[in-house]
């Protein structure tokens, strides 16, 4: 089985967006959100562990199984987290 190439341009694309995602986490710390600041600065830690796993783990040149383990994973965390907020 061949691996596929992935071009340097596309590590520097995927670093670059990286990059200008934790500076946008920085500013979205000083803005006064209200109960929003924790929901934006989430969001962007979510995006930011999506393309370092889809990436820098070539997660997104993989085959189904691999997928369907991740989805597997991001499930049980979701359900982990669910199960700890809806404790009273």
């Amino acid at each position: 089985m061949s691996e596929r190439t992935i071009s340097p341009r596309l590590y520097v694309a995927v670093f670059a967006a990286l990059a200008t995602l934790t500076l946008v986490t920085t500013g979205v710390a000083y803005i006064d959100l209200g109960v929003f600041n924790a929901v934006a600065a989430l969001s962007i830690a979510v995006v930011k562990a999506a393309l370092v796993v889809l990436f820098f783990m070539h997660v997104w040149f993989r085959g189904k199984l691999t997928w369907v383990f991740i989805a597997a994973g991001v499930l049980r965390l979701a359900f982990l987290i669910a199960f700890t907020l809806s404790d009273a």
